[in-house]
């Protein structure tokens, strides 16, 4: 699972991104790895996340021991790398999203040598020694699968049992479900927590033991296409002051959230505003250009 940027602590300032000096990936990274074992009061992760998407996540646990799995769960985060959900570690700022004040780079080939550094220091796995006789379930945002897509395909390669609910692209060797908010309405919830729901969906409906077999697939073609429905909105149009007034206030009120979350918490409103115009008042309003 992807982490959250939503924590149960408040997170110090230098364990902030943002407040990294300018620099190479490495030395960025290798400032970043010191600052984590300064930090204190370290929590379990599976204790440190907040939201839905990890409300979601202890349930996806739940949902695979009543399917028959023994279930590991490991936890993707940009300031941690992969880590299991028992590692303790301190209220941290970190994000692959590129235009958050916590991105750990702006493009994305920096953000994969992140990722790879990361890990080195962190002396974390890779996706693939997850692998090795066992299921593997992935659940991964666009964002987080583009960076890992190196150690995704990896992983392919190993010839494991793969499914990935999320993602960016199909990966040959891996059953990819992906995600689909015409499902929304029968699985409940927001968009943000949709992944791990339909991955708990899933779950529920393995047989043999098995995380993927022709059974599992013809039961969830059959109830996919039965209860899929395509929401359509008739949101509120809104002027360019009308924009820039709600990200004024959205982000006093929620401190740290990304541009994408603060637009789809619009969206969500019932309110209208593209994606690219957003884009472009929010940076505006951020002083970014």
């Amino acid at each position: 699972m992807t982490c959250t940027e939503r924590k149960i602590a408040a997170v110090s300032p230098e364990l902030q991104v943002r407040a990294l000096p300018p620099g190479t990936v490495d030395h960025r990274v290798g400032m970043w790895h010191e600052r984590l074992g300064l930090g204190t009061s370290a929590v379990p992760l599976m204790n440190l996340y907040q939201g839905e998407h990890w409300v979601q996540t202890r349930l996806l646990l739940e949902t695979a021991r009543a399917a028959g799995f023994s279930p590991r769960l490991w936890v993707a985060s940009a300031g941690l790398g992969l880590q299991p959900a028992s590692a303790s570690f301190p209220a941290y700022a970190a994000t692959f999203s590129p235009r958050h004040h916590d991105t750990v780079a702006p493009t994305g080939v920096d953000r994969r040598l992140w990722w790879k550094a990361l890990g080195r220091r962190m002396g974390t796995p890779r996706l693939a020694d997850l692998g090795g006789r066992r299921s593997v379930l992935l659940v991964l945002s666009e964002g987080y699968a583009n960076v890992l897509e190196g150690e995704v395909r990896e992983l392919a390669g190993t010839g494991d049992e793969v499914v990935l609910v999320g993602g960016a692209g199909d990966v040959e060797g891996i059953h990819r479900i992906r995600a689909d908010g015409s499902l929304r309405s029968a699985l409940g919830g927001t968009m943000t927590g949709l992944n791990a729901r339909m991955a708990s969906a899933w779950l529920s409906r393995c047989a043999d033991g098995r995380l993927i077999s022709p059974t599992t697939k013809g039961v969830w073609t059959r109830w996919v296409n039965r209860v899929r429905i395509e929401e359509r909105h008739n949101r509120v149009p809104m002027t360019d002051a009308q924009v820039k007034s709600y990200i004024g206030k959205a982000v006093l009120d929620h401190p740290g959230s990304s541009r994408t979350r603060l637009h789809r918490m619009l969206r969500d409103s019932g309110k209208a505003c593209e994606q690219k115009r957003f884009a472009q008042l929010f940076a505006e309003m951020m002083g970014e250009q």
